[in-house]
């Protein structure tokens, strides 16, 4: 069947072709060391994905601040900042909004108080930028996470974290505009692990090792596998604490602006009819867009109902100032985290990587 974006890629299938060969030289020059990439002097993990869209980056980021939080540690989290307003390198603080540092950071900031949260586009200034901070302040040097990091050649991680979704591989993908690939599937070969995100909670062990054998990783592979899937937490109120999530014979609208909604939605329809306005990821809601929300909020029939988002978007409604719109409706948002099914495991090959690099650092001294 002929669709309306293979007729756009044949189009533009000269564009492709640059892009491609563009992809494919810079990866070689880095590779071939005519480019440099600069390796920290402090520990840094990198998390990205290969492709377009959201592969789970900032629950699987919260997991590595909960796990590495622990006493004696300093823990950091550099990220770019999309959709901010600003440039250069930001800290967040008390005062900091979604435009001056992003929605991602900003839920990060707010999230886990206890630890630095930092933007800049040119990741390896940002971190030399913190490391000048942590000595300032004499602080121990903290340990980096580095947000969708995995394009970002200039600054090569301790540890690399590539993500793939159970339902659209990297291995079953093709570079764009043909597919969602940033770059080719051959660029997973740098990542140190791979996870595979939001499978289904009951997924077998023959099932998983379908996958590795599918992804073509030996058993004696350097290359890590695991597999994480989403575990919703209870609705919280966005504004109110005046309204009770509403359950049996309830109607949701769903609000979003994250790249990809389904599970949410999937999972809000186990107990509800739900509606969903969905808008572009990232987007910041504008007084028509909330006027929007909440005439197909009141078109709703049920008299059981509320409008729920996510935890991410819920930082742009925050700030918006436009908020007092909903004061007398109903508003939620669902945090959620990740779960890995080699959860032991997967914490080790974290934790070792943090005290091998501490040791290697002694013995360099």
């Amino acid at each position: 069947m002929i669709t309306f974006r293979f007729i756009l890629c044949l189009l533009f299938a000269p564009l492709t072709i640059w892009y491609a060969v563009g992809v494919a030289v810079r990866n070689l020059f880095y590779r071939l060391k005519i480019k440099r990439s600069v390796n920290p002097a402090i520990p840094t993990i990198g998390i990205g994905n290969l492709r377009m869209g959201g592969t789970g980056k900032s629950p699987h980021t919260e997991y590595l601040i909960r796990l590495l939080s622990r006493p004696n540690n300093q823990v950091a989290l550099l990220s770019r900042g999309y959709g901010r307003k600003t440039k250069g390198f930001l800290l967040a603080d008390d005062k900091a909004t979604a435009e001056q540092i992003g929605d991602e950071p900003l839920m990060m900031h707010r999230k886990f108080p206890n630890i630095t949260v930092a933007v800049c586009e040119d990741r390896a200034q940002g971190l030399q930028n913190l490391q000048t901070q942590s000595l300032s302040t004499n602080n121990p040097s903290p340990i980096v996470l580095l947000d969708d990091s995995y394009q970002h050649r200039h600054l090569n991680p301790g540890l690399m974290i590539l993500l793939t979704e159970y339902n659209d591989l990297y291995i079953d993908d093709h570079i764009l505009p043909f597919g969602d690939l940033r770059e080719f599937r051959s660029g997973s070969r740098r990542a140190d692990i791979i996870v595979v995100t939001k499978c289904p909670p009951l997924l077998s062990p023959q099932k998983r090792q379908k996958i590795r054998n599918h992804l073509s990783l030996s058993n004696s592979s350097n290359q890590k596998l695991f597999f994480s899937y989403i575990d919703y937490s209870d609705p919280i109120p966005l504004f109110s604490n005046n309204y009770a999530f509403p359950t049996l014979n309830s109607q949701l609208l769903l609000v979003s602006g994250i790249a990809n909604p389904a599970p949410l939605k999937r999972h809000l329809e186990r107990h509800s009819t739900v509606s969903h306005l969905n808008f572009p990821d990232h987007h910041k809601f504008s007084r028509l867009d909330c006027e929007l929300i909440i005439r197909r909020y009141k078109s709703l029939k049920a008299d059981n109902k509320a409008i729920v988002t996510t935890e991410k978007d819920a930082m742009r409604f925050i700030d918006s100032p436009f908020r007092h719109l909903f004061d007398e409706i109903p508003f939620f948002y669902i945090p959620i985290e990740v779960k890995f099914f080699e959860q032991n495991d997967f914490d080790s090959a974290i934790l070792d990587f943090f005290h091998n690099f501490a040791n290697r650092k002694k013995i360099d001294n």
